[in-house]
């Protein structure tokens, strides 16, 4: 149960458990939380609520006011360690009735949080992680697991692979959310007959008629954008995938000779069907490992696809807000990488990659029977990203292995590659990963 905990002002252990009502706080007698008759706080100066699923702090026109993190607010969502200044007395917002780890904005999972924006953007970000994600509900039905992983990806500066079968709405999802941002989007249609120049660009002989002087003038490809959709991405052949390797990699894109910079953020989403083999050219695995993650599209469920032959049918054309900027979204990049993070945390998601590799002492035995080669040091920063980007977008400081978990999925099933004994037993990368989770054990105090 959520409560507050006074840090000053009161004796110790005092605490104030919220219980779904309103609790109001002062220097009135009434006041749920009472405050001492000399503080300078008003008689009615402040109330915690509930509103949906978040709680509020709200001043009610006090004198002095009241102040969230040292920040003065009127009404503010509140957040997991999140401190409250009235009067004299500070009081802490903590969740399930346990010490906030980001008290006085600081983390167990490292040093103190230096960058005073920090907290305040993570704060922000939860907030708009609700409103984008009924924004892109307007347009997509369900799916709101795939949309977090999409949005945990972006705001990881990481590039997504989208599997599924044909009419599952996985281009439609990508343009919904290119839509939700205020990003520029360009999308390719990978065919057999596209070249690596109609991706990143060529260079035309331009003739000046007056003097009769030639030069070449290089023409950009639709890779430089912020959003590329690149469409049904294995019907091309490996040649002109290999063209987005340096922007997947570098954010550049090389021709000529020259290297031309691409406008960041920068994210390539691609799409890829499973069911068709005729005339589609398997990714390389190097290709497959600048993908961030992996996201596998299902059918959606029963009561869903009901809603989607409703509003689907309907002539309505859905009108979607812009709710994040290109300089919002590099901002949250900033915080996502600076987020302190436990060394428990970071074991942990290193144990869970090196478990994949059949040569590594620790693999456990399926692995060694189903699995010819794991995944690379990059599954293990990919797996401490994502955790860190899945905490934000939550509106927490505190990083856990459970977000560790969260992100074991998409990075890890395209990083395993199994063999024929896997293939014959009916096994895939999405059940060995499940089993991976079982049999990985989190460190405990005998690895330190």
């Amino acid at each position: 149960m959520p409560q507050i905990r006074p840090k000053k002002g009161f004796p110790p252990g005092r605490l104030f458990p919220l219980e779904d009502r309103v609790l109001t706080i002062g220097r009135d007698p009434e006041s749920d939380i009472r405050l001492e008759v000399d503080s300078p706080a008003s008689r009615h100066h402040a109330t915690v609520y509930k509103s949906g699923s978040d709680w509020h702090v709200k001043d009610l026109g006090s004198l002095n006011g009241t102040e969230l993190n040292g920040k003065r607010i009127e009404d503010q969502v509140l957040l997991p360690g999140d401190t409250i200044t009235i009067g004299t007395a500070v009081f802490v917002f903590e969740e399930s009735g346990e010490p906030a780890p980001a008290e006085a904005g600081k983390s167990p999972s490292g040093p103190a949080i230096e960058d005073p924006g920090i907290l305040a953007t993570v704060r922000e970000m939860s907030v708009k992680t609700r409103l984008i994600e009924a924004e892109i509900s307007k347009a997509i039905i369900g799916q709101k697991e795939i949309v977090a992983e999409l949005l945990t990806a972006i705001i990881s500066n990481g590039h997504v692979l989208m599997i599924g079968m044909p009419g599952l709405a996985k281009t439609m999802m990508i343009r919904t959310v290119s839509e939700v941002l205020d990003l520029q989007f360009r999308r390719i249609q990978f065919t057999p007959d596209l070249m690596p120049s109609d991706i990143t660009g060529t260079d035309i002989l331009e003739v000046d008629e007056a003097t009769g002087h030639k030069e070449y003038r290089f023409i950009k490809g639709p890779i430089f954008t912020n959003i590329l959709l690149a469409d049904e991405i294995n019907r091309t052949p490996p040649k002109t995938q290999a063209a987005l390797l340096e922007a997947m990699q570098e954010h550049r894109v090389t021709a000529a000779g020259e290297t031309y910079p691409l406008d960041l953020p920068f994210f390539v989403l691609a799409t890829q069907n499973p069911l068709e083999q005729e005339g589609t050219y398997p990714l390389p695995e190097a290709q497959l490992d600048r993908f961030m993650f992996s996201i596998h599209v299902d059918y959606p469920s029963e009561a869903d696809e009901e809603t989607i032959a409703k509003v689907t049918t309907r002539p309505e054309k859905v009108t979607l807000k812009k709710l994040l900027t290109g300089a919002e979204i590099l901002e949250l990049q900033r915080v996502v990488r600076e987020l302190p993070i436990a060394d428990h945390v970071v074991k942990y998601a290193t144990r869970l990659a090196r478990a994949t590799r059949p040569s590594d002492k620790r693999a456990p035995d399926f692995i060694k029977k189903w699995i010819h080669c794991g995944a690379g040091p990059r599954a293990t920063q990919y797996l401490v990203i994502a955790a860190k980007a899945r905490a934000v977008i939550e509106g927490r400081l505190l990083v856990t292995t459970d977000d560790v978990r969260a992100a074991a999925s998409p990075v890890l099933r395209h990083r395993m590659f199994t063999n024929f004994t896997a293939d014959s037993e009916g096994m895939d990368t999405d059940k060995i990963v499940k089993k991976l989770l079982e049999a990985v054990a989190e460190p405990d105090e005998r690895d330190y």
